[in-house]
């Protein structure tokens, strides 16, 4: 996602990905997760800008959400689009990821 913006603050990595998470930009996004995550126990992501999610962004955030569980570490979603927590709900993230609605 070339217009996705990582923040970097010792443990802290917030993420700002922007328009729609089809297949190709959560392809790109899980690449920079990966190069991003050495040393992270904390992931913030900042889905304001965020207007679709297809099931491979489902995927990357299930995995980032994974890694952080493996290292003690957490991950939350803020500012979710009710369109967004209605995919959630329906696949049951709601209750695997802490999510903030927008």
């Amino acid at each position: 996602m070339p217009d996705t913006v990582f923040e970097k603050k010792g443990s802290l990595l917030t993420v700002k990905p922007k328009g729609r998470l089809d297949s190709a930009a959560s392809a790109l996004l899980d690449e920079e997760l990966a190069r991003q995550m050495d040393g992270v126990t904390e992931i913030i992501m900042d889905f304001e800008q965020v207007e679709y999610i297809a099931s491979s962004g489902l995927r990357v955030l299930l995995a980032a959400e994974q890694k952080m569980e493996k290292c003690g570490g957490k991950m939350k979603l803020i500012h979710v689009n009710e369109y967004i927590v209605a995919i959630f709900d329906l696949v049951g993230f709601m209750d695997v990821i802490t999510v903030e609605r927008g």
